[in-house]
């Protein structure tokens, strides 16, 4: 009540009342509500203040508020109710406030912004109400370009990250509101001058990648989402398509993730277990390199010879992975053998984490193998030569990959191999002695 009464003080027509009242909020009804945001993370409180119709106040409240703090606190609450299914069904059943919220994704607030994130991402992951807000999302092509506006432009992580994870959940669930958002509508690549001077709509790609760059010093987890979200667009032709004709014909792209790989990724130094660690986000990065890589080998950028030490980082990561499978249980013999260590259960939830990790590791090994016999299907004489001069192979790195290749990819192993019988004979004879079916 105090909050309508913030809002909708009498006498708010007379002239010259003050506005400093919805602008500003006092500290005492700051604190007070401010509580009512905490308590909203209960349950009952939640279905409480549904059943007290505090969606159509708060949508009210949001409506009337000229107090970025406000308003943030509002959009709180109500992201706080968005957790539970029955309170997430009246949010999401109520088209005012639907359209209300993504329309506040263009809000110039970043607190506010977050807290719109999260409520929206909320509503997307429930199940019973995901398909009422794609809907109202294809319908209001501005959220679209705020989205677009926040990944270009904001330098806040949180803000960057949870807006990442609204556009994941979104194409996830909706490959034609993807498409529709990747791929540059009216037919921009073939319109005339008029019309592309007319269409005001940013490209989406480049959007994506400015915000992985932002991303990529300050949060993992966020660059993370952004990875993933350029690998869904290779699972479609109209996405990867997106991806490969942009102007540089995914230069910039390449040259980013690459960058991310060598510099950020799986370092020389680094000790196997940090390849699982990191194994969801190089899954997503080394996917989208070697999409590229499969539409792209005629262009200059794209040649193996030029990007030497991404074979050095794949034949490195499938070794340091079987490492890490050879020894899944070194922590716990680390900690079981520490004399100042006590030992401690481990809970579902730690195991469920394992579980989650060796998810991930598969998928890693399948990305490398299958972006690994992809080079092994192009490189030369010349390559791999270089490669061996310049340590980006060893005998010891080839047998590791030949044990991942074989036999799925028998065919890119006997190529490389006949290319190491001629430039690499002892290290070819020692990989027969290993792999003898090589020799069929």
């Amino acid at each position: 009540m105090k909050l309508i009464e913030l809002v909708c003080p009498e006498g708010e027509e007379a002239e010259g009342s003050d506005s400093r009242t919805e602008t500003e909020l006092d500290e005492d009804l700051e604190n007070e509500i401010c509580k009512m945001w905490d308590m909203s993370m209960d349950e009952d409180v939640a279905v409480f203040l549904q059943e007290f119709n505090a969606t159509d106040i708060l949508l009210g409240i949001i409506g009337k508020s000229k107090c970025p703090r406000l308003t943030e606190i509002c959009v709180g609450i109500l992201g706080n109710m968005a957790c539970y299914k029955e309170t997430c069904q009246a949010i999401s059943n109520n088209d005012n406030l639907v359209n209300v919220l993504l329309l506040l994704l263009g809000d110039s607030d970043p607190p506010t912004l977050l807290e719109t994130s999260r409520l929206i991402l909320g509503c997307l992951s429930q199940p019973d109400v995901s398909s009422i807000w794609v809907d109202q999302i294809h319908k209001q092509h501005s959220v679209r370009e705020s989205v677009c506006f926040i990944m270009q432009s904001s330098t806040n992580a949180d803000l960057l990250g949870k807006i990442g994870e609204v556009v994941d959940k979104l194409f996830d669930l909706d490959k034609e509101l993807m498409l529709s958002w990747v791929v540059e509508s009216k037919g921009l690549a073939d319109a005339s001058t008029i019309e592309k001077e007319n269409s005001t709509e940013t490209a989406f790609v480049p959007c994506l990648l400015e915000a992985a760059r932002q991303l990529r010093s300050d949060s993992i987890e966020g660059l993370d989402v952004y990875m993933h979200i350029l690998q869904l667009l290779t699972t479609t032709d109209g996405g990867m398509q997106a991806i490969v004709r942009t102007p540089d014909k995914a230069e910039a792209t390449w040259t980013l993730l690459y960058d991310i790989v060598r510099t950020d990724l799986c370092q020389d130094d680094d000790p196997a277990i940090i390849v699982e660690e990191q194994a969801s986000v190089l899954s997503s990065t080394l996917a989208v390199l070697s999409a590229i890589f499969a539409s792209c080998m005629e262009e200059n950028y794209i040649k193996i010879e030029r990007n030497l030490p991404l074979l050095d980082t794949l034949l490195r990561v499938l070794f340091y992975a079987e490492e890490s499978q050879k020894r899944p249980s070194e922590r716990t013999r680390r900690q079981s053998t520490d004399k100042w260590s006590v030992p401690s259960p481990i809970s579902g939830a730690q195991k469920g984490k394992q579980r989650e990790g060796d998810f991930h590791l598969k998928i890693l090994l399948d990305i490398c193998c299958e972006f690994l016999s992809e080079i092994f299907m192009n490189i030369g004489k010349e390559i791999v030569s270089k490669s061996f001069k310049e340590g980006f192979l060893s005998q010891e790195m080839c047998t590791s990959a030949f044990r991942h290749l074989l036999p799925q990819y028998h065919t890119a192993v006997e190529k490389f191999h006949t290319i190491l019988l001629e430039v690499q004979p002892d290290t070819a004879e020692q990989l027969l002695l290993e792999f003898p079916n090589l020799r069929s």
